[in-house]
C-alpha cells in the first residue's frame, strides 16, 4: 500500500491525535537504566518505544542523557530524560496528529533546539520517535517494517533479507578479557533464506563453544552474547572461528568474518596498541596487520579499523582495500567492507564528508547515534544513493525492543548486526526477522 493511501485511509476514518506521552526509567541488558516511552492515541491505541545504548561511543554522536546524581544507579539515572519526555515533549505534541512521522521528528529537534541532542537528550527524543513510530503502525494495522517503507519511500516489494552478522566472540569494551578487538563475527552470506542463515550462526557459535571447551577455556559471555577467552591476539580467536566454522559443517564460500575493530578504543599518542603488551602500530602498520588477516582467513569486513578522525588512515586502507589478496569467495567481485560507526555516527554530515573522501564503502545505522527516525532513514537514503552497504545495528546495552529488525526489512539493508544468536534482547531481533520472513511467505 503507498503512502498517500495509508493517509487517505486514516483521513476517511479519522486522524489519531496524540493523547499521553509518558517516558519511565527501565533496566537495559547491561542491568543499567533506559528509557522508555509510552505513547497513547485518542483512539487508545499505545505504541512503545525502548531506547538503547552503547559502551563504545563515538565523540560525535548525539547526547545520551544521563543523571550523574551518584545516589541512584552509581549516576547513570535517566530520571531527567524521563522529565524531559514528561513536562517538555509531552506538553509539546499533546494533541497533534500522530500520522506524519517526520513532522514530529523534526518538531522533536526543534524543541531540543541543539546540535548534538543536549538540551532534551537523545535517549529521551528517540524514545518518542520510536513509540510514536509503533502506534501509528498499529493505527493503519499494518506492520511497522511496511508502515517506515512507505511513510519514507522505500520498496519492500520484493523483499530484501540481510545477511546477520552474529558476534561469537567479544572484546573491547563488551568483555572483561584482554582482546582490544572488540567484536569477531561471523556472516553466512552463503546461506539461503533467514532463518537458514540463523541456524549457521547458532550451530557455529556451538562448535566454537566446543572448541573452548575442549582448550580448557573461558565459556563465560559478553555483553553481546559472545564468548569472552582469555586471549590478547586477534589471530588466536580468527583461528578458533575458522575452525568452528568447518567444524560445524560450513565452509569459507557460505560463511565469513567481520570484525569490529573499534580502534578509537585503543588510540593514544597517535598510535594503535593492538596487543596489550606489543609495541603500539602506526596506521601504516596496522594496515598490514589487516592485509595478512584478509589473505589468511575469510575475513569480508572491517569496521571502525581507525580512530574515529584519523581520516587519511581510512582513504589509504578503503583505496589498498580493493586490491586484499582474499581467501573468501564474498569478495571475489567486489572489496572489502570497510565500515565506519564511529566514523559516522549515522549523522548525514559526517556520510557526506566520508564519501567526498573516499573514506569507507559502508556504514553502520545505529538510530540513537542521531535520534529520530527521521534522521536515521535520511542518513540510509544518502547511503543508498552512493552504493554503501548499510548495516542496521543494535548496541551493546540493549532492551527486548525489536525495532531494528523491521527498520532492516523496511529499508532493504544488506546486513544486521544484533549480537550473538544467544541472550534474549539479541535473538530477539534474528527472531523477529524470521517471524517476518514465514509472514510474507518466504
Amino acid at each position: 500500500m503507498k503512502w498517500e493511501n495509508f493517509v487517505a485511509r486514516l483521513i476517511f476514518e479519522r486522524m489519531p491525535k496524540i493523547r499521553e506521552i509518558v517516558g519511565r526509567e527501565i533496566l537495559d541488558s547491561r542491568g543499567n537504566p533506559t528509557i522508555e516511552v509510552r505513547l497513547t492515541l485518542d483512539d487508545g491505541i499505545v505504541g512503545i518505544g525502548k531506547v538503547p545504548s552503547g559502551a563504545s561511543t563515538g565523540t560525535h554522536e548525539a547526547l545520551e542523557m544521563r543523571d550523574y546524581d551518584m545516589s541512584r544507579f552509581f549516576g547513570k539515572g535517566v530520571l531527567n530524560a524521563c522529565k524531559n519526555v514528561n513536562e517538555i515533549i509531552a506538553p509539546e505534541l499533546r494533541g497533534k496528529e500522530a500520522i506524519d512521522q517526520q513532522k514530529i521528528d523534526t518538531a522533536l529537534v526543534a524543541l531540543d533546539g541543539t546540535e548534538n541532542k543536549s538540551r532534551l537528550g537523545a535517549n529521551a527524543i528517540l524514545g518518542v520517535s520510536l513509540a510514536v513510530a509503533h502506534a501509528v503502525a498499529k493505527a493503519l494495522g499494518k506492520p511497522l517494517y511496511e508502515y517506515i517503507a512507505a511513510a519514507y519511500n522505500f520498496s519492500v516489494f520484493p523483499h530484501r533479507f540481510p545477511n546477520p552478522m552474529f558476534n561469537i566472540l567479544n572484546g573491547g569494551k563488551h568483555a572483561e578479557n584482554h582482546l582490544n578487538v572488540q567484536e569477531f563475527m561471523i556472516v553466512p552470506y552463503g546461506v539461503d533464506r533467514f532463518s537458514e542463515k540463523v541456524r549457521a550462526g547458532a550451530e557455529v557459535f556451538h562448535a566454537l563453544k566446543d572448541i573452548l571447551r575442549a582448550r580448557k577455556m573461558g565459556t563465560g559471555i559478553g555483553d553481546e552474547g559472545g564468548f569472552t577467552p582469555e586471549i590478547e591476539r586477534p589471530e588466536d580467536a580468527l583461528f578458533m572461528i575458522a575452525e568452528a566454522i568447518e567444524h560445524a559443517g560450513y565452509n569459507f564460500d557460505q560463511i565469513g568474518i567481520a570484525l569490529d575493530i573499534a580502534a578509537s578504543e585503543f588510540y593514544e599518542k597517535r598510535a594503535y596498541h593492538l596487543e596489550p603488551s606489543s609495541p603500539p602500530l602506526t596506521a601504516v602498520q596496522l594496515t598490514e596487520r589487516y592485509q595478512s588477516w584478509v589473505k589468511e582467513f575469510p575475513l569480508i569486513s572491517l569496521e571502525d579499523p581507525f580512530h574515529e578522525d584519523d581520516w587519511k588512515a581510512w582513504q589509504d586502507l578503503s583505496f589498498l582495500s580493493m586490491s586484499f589478496e582474499s581467501t573468501s569467495a564474498f569478495l571475489e567481485n567486489r572489496s572489502l567492507m570497510v565500515v565506519g560507526d564511529d566514523l559516522f555516527v549515522t549523522h548525514r554530515t559526517r556520510l557526506e564528508k566520508g564519501i567526498a573522501e573516499n573514506a569507507a564503502n559502508a556504514i553502520l545505522i545505529k538510530p540513537n547515534q542521531i535520534g529520530t527516525i527521521s534522521e536515521t532513514i535520511e542518513c540510509i537514503h544518502v547511503a543508498k544513493k552512493h552504493h554503501y552497504d548499510v548495516i542496521i545495528s543494535h548496541r551493546s546495552g540493549e532492551t527486548c525492543d525489536a525495532t531494528i529488525a523491521d527498520l532492516c526489512i523496511a529499508v532493504g539493508a544488506g546486513f544486521i548486526k544484533a549480537g550473538a544468536p544467544s541472550r534474549g534482547e539479541r535473538v530477539a531481533k534474528y527472531n523477529r526477522v524470521m517471524e517476518i520472513e514465514r509472514e510474507i511467505g518466504l
